[in-house]
């Protein structure tokens, strides 16, 4: 993968002495995948489950500090789609966590441009808020964390009880 040139986010980072976070969201389906079996040659394994289904979605951020260069990983699973609700809310997370101005790097995404995401940003100044292009999701460092998404799997059955006990 090519680097991508941030050098006009980097400035403003420097001049505002930001924490550079890049944020992204994802959606997972919780139905087994199964490719290896150790059955014997001609007897075929059956595998009961329940084919319901089931999903997380997941919102995440990466930062970067500025004084530090330290990186950390902020998230949030949801059972149902993520919305301008959520985005608000882990938003307001994110606050609660960094100190200081946060130059905020996503995608175009309607849940990023709608109404009470609009309103949200204009009432924190600490949040500047940056797009990246259309045509190049992949330079977010932060769709990187879906590539995990193999051990959000395995671990379905309990996150997603943690999820219905959050309800």
């Amino acid at each position: 993968m090519e680097a991508v040139p941030l050098d006009r986010h980097q400035k403003k980072v420097q001049r505002l002495k930001a924490h550079l976070a890049f944020l992204d969201e994802s959606g997972f389906l919780l139905i087994p995948n199964v490719r290896r079996t150790w059955a014997p040659r001609g007897q075929t394994p059956i595998i009961w489950h329940r084919y319901r289904h089931d999903r997380i979605s997941a919102i995440s951020v990466v930062t970067v500090s500025f004084r530090r260069q330290r990186v950390g990983l902020y998230f949030h699973l949801h059972r149902e789609n993520i919305s301008q609700i959520e985005v608000v809310l882990f938003l307001r997370y994110l606050l609660r966590q960094i100190r200081g101005p946060i130059v905020l790097l996503w995608d175009g995404g309607g849940i990023h441009t709608g109404e009470q995401t609009q309103a949200f940003l204009d009432r924190h100044p600490r949040l500047h808020v940056e797009s990246f292009p259309a045509y190049a999701p992949e330079i977010n460092p932060d769709e990187r964390v879906w590539n995990f998404r193999r051990g959000l799997r395995r671990g379905a059955g309990k996150c997603m009880k943690e999820l219905g006990n959050a309800r």
